[in-house]
């Protein structure tokens, strides 16, 4: 998750389209060491994340 918060924080996408991106991108999915589709945490998952962080 610390991974996807980064990928946010350089590409700035909001956390739908970072959910999207991270079905549509491999090398996104590589960096967060996401193995498969099914792995990828949803929209409200990445938010909450993001919360707790402040």
């Amino acid at each position: 998750m610390l991974r996807i918060h980064f990928l946010q924080q350089w590409y700035a996408p909001s956390d739908p389209s970072a959910d999207e991106a991270l079905y549509d991108m491999v090398s996104m999915r590589r960096f967060a060491k996401i193995g498969g589709l099914d792995d990828v945490p949803d929209e409200t998952t990445i938010l909450n994340f993001r919360h707790l962080l402040g």
